[in-house]
């Protein structure tokens, strides 16, 4: 049973209860009994013991005539529930109010207070009845007479069987209330139970459909702030996984279309050759050259996987060596002039002659600025152009690629970033895997940099590499603020 968080919940709202309310019930009917009932019934008493005594002190031939003391008696204790009794010096009984009492007229009590009242002093105690069979609240009041010595005694006392008859009842009503309160608490605590397991029990369904590659679903955020917080990181890691299935779905399709186009080429190629086209020579170079250059962009696509291999692993590093900016980016310039020319388009190159040098990884940062070049060029119709510049600001370098392509929307710039993205239309992405824009994106943060997008539809696009520089360098190239 104690098993499961709802019976540990339960018991944890029981248990307490068990436990506090036995011992406060205890601890009230002892203050209500000791503090409260038995002091004010004593302070009762004690007052109407003194009231009595001014009465008793108007006739002082009362403790020398016992039918004038029984009549007294009999007078003073109409209309009051405690027992009068008058007790001469010697402690024998002069008058009482109960008739039961009769027989003990001019006997001396045994009363172990006695010696106290007749001293003076006023004697109040709660003690056993033998000859009642309960307990009673005593209280013993001196007579005084005018040289103030004792001429008698007045006893009242209560029978306690009426006040511990309501004292039992109370104990039953505090049982009674232990018994509700335990009910409240088993409710209570099952209500709480469930709201905490429902949630706890969803999210173990939903880490074993996970588990399972069954359908997955968003739970509802319910109960508890912590509670909360595991059923939101939950449906997160949910809505990653789902991500990643439609990434790794949109891969397949990717890869099959991207591999299915040279592969269908060189069939073709290779068929023809086997037809015959291998004795005509001329035929069989312009075959040979068509297959080279479809197994150089099938290089590249593995290239491009074994790229976004490192990517996903985290196994990305750089090889970061201090590289003259200006001596760096002719070479890297240069092949992807041509490739422009071919298209028709425009080729623009503004950089300064005194760019700082940098502590980069020549490499990757080479394929960064490809991967921008090569969209620009894929994008951008004949007859358009292509601008590269680059400069520094404050503490920090930057190269823009602009284009007069297609442009993106700004709902679809948020996305260009994403692995595998390829955009809503067919114009802007047509083919490819939508990697070389994630690539590069994460190539400039490896360098501790960022890549920033500005564009509109039909108006071209320009994006920004901002590369941190290093050191003294970022000291002197630093712009004053105002």
């Amino acid at each position: 049973m104690l098993r499961t968080l709802r019976w540990r919940l339960i018991l944890s709202h029981v248990l307490p209860l068990l436990v506090i309310v036995p011992i406060i019930g205890i601890a009230l009917i002892y203050v209500l009994e000791t503090r409260i009932v038995l002091a004010t019934l004593a302070q009762e008493l004690m007052s109407e013991a003194n009231l009595i005594a001014k009465l008793a002190r108007s006739d002082p031939n009362l403790w020398e005539d016992p039918p004038q003391a029984q009549a007294f008696v009999d007078d003073v204790s109409q209309n009051r529930t405690a027992r009068v009794m008058l007790l001469d010096t010697e402690g024998r009984l002069l008058a009482s109010s109960d008739s039961a009492d009769v027989e003990r007229l001019g006997q001396l009590l045994d009363l172990p207070n006695l010696n106290t009242a007749l001293a003076g002093e006023i004697s109040t105690r709660t003690t056993y009845s033998r000859r009642l069979h309960e307990e009673i609240a005593d209280v013993l009041y001196p007579v005084k007479g005018e040289q103030q010595q004792v001429v008698g005694i007045i006893r009242l006392s209560h029978q306690l069987g009426s006040v511990q008859e309501q004292f039992f009842n109370l104990r039953y009503l505090i049982a009674g209330i232990l018994i509700g309160g335990l009910l409240l608490g088993i409710m209570v605590g099952l209500l709480l139970a469930l709201n905490m397991e429902r949630p706890l029990r969803q999210v173990t369904q939903t880490i074993i459909q996970l588990t399972g590659g069954q359908h997955m679903t968003s739970l509802t955020e319910q109960g508890p702030e912590e509670i909360r917080q595991l059923l939101r990181a939950v449906n997160n890691l949910v809505e990653r996984l789902r991500s990643l299935e439609q990434a790794r779905r949109q891969l397949l399709a990717n890869l099959v279309h991207e591999l299915g186009r040279p592969l269908g080429a060189l069939r073709a190629a290779v068929q023809a050759m086997l037809d015959g086209a291998v004795e005509d020579k001329t035929l069989a170079t312009d075959f040979l050259t068509s297959m080279a250059g479809e197994i150089g962009r099938l290089r590249g696509l593995l290239d491009t996987l074994a790229q976004l291999h490192d990517q996903v692993l985290g196994t990305l590093e750089l090889n970061r060596q201090p590289i003259d900016l200006n001596a760096w980016f002719p070479p890297i310039l240069a092949s992807w002039r041509e490739a422009a020319h071919q298209k028709d388009l425009v080729w623009d190159v503004v950089i300064p002659p005194n760019l700082p040098s940098l502590e980069v990884d020549a490499d990757r940062l080479a394929q960064a600025l490809g991967n921008l070049l090569s969209n620009a060029i894929k994008y951008t119709p004949p007859g358009g152009a292509i601008s590269i510049s680059a400069g520094t600001k404050d503490t920090e370098i930057w190269i823009q690629v602009s284009d007069t392509g297609l442009g993106i929307s700004p709902a679809e710039q948020a996305k260009i970033f994403t692995s595998f993205y390829r955009g809503q239309t067919s114009d802007r992405f047509p083919q490819g895997m939508g990697l070389g824009l994630t690539i590069a994106h994460d190539l400039i943060a490896a360098h501790q940099g960022r890549l920033e997008v500005e564009s509109e539809p039909n108006q071209g696009s320009r994006f920004t590499i901002w590369l941190p520089l290093q050191g003294e360098v970022a000291a002197e190239t630093a712009t004053p603020k105002n």
